[in-house]
């Protein structure tokens, strides 16, 4: 987890309306929602009834989409 380190900005009243980070704590924040994202999109394949691939077949029909797509052999 990250430990952010922010700062505030308060309106005329002291009400807090903004906040600033350091760019390091903002890309640290950034990683760790990519990496939730991809667990929520891991637990929503899990329970689709959707047929999965295995991953060396995935990876083999991608790369065949890509040679048809730029005019390569198989």
């Amino acid at each position: 987890m990250v430990a952010l380190k922010p700062q505030y900005i308060t309106d005329n009243m002291g009400k807090k309306v903004s906040v600033v980070l350091s760019i390091d704590d903002f890309k640290g924040i950034m990683e760790e929602l990519e990496e939730l994202e991809d667990i929520k999109l891991y637990d929503a394949a899990k329970k689709s009834k959707d047929p999965s691939v295995p991953i060396e077949e995935a990876f083999k029909m991608i790369e065949e989409k890509r040679a048809v797509s730029n005019g390569l052999p198989n």
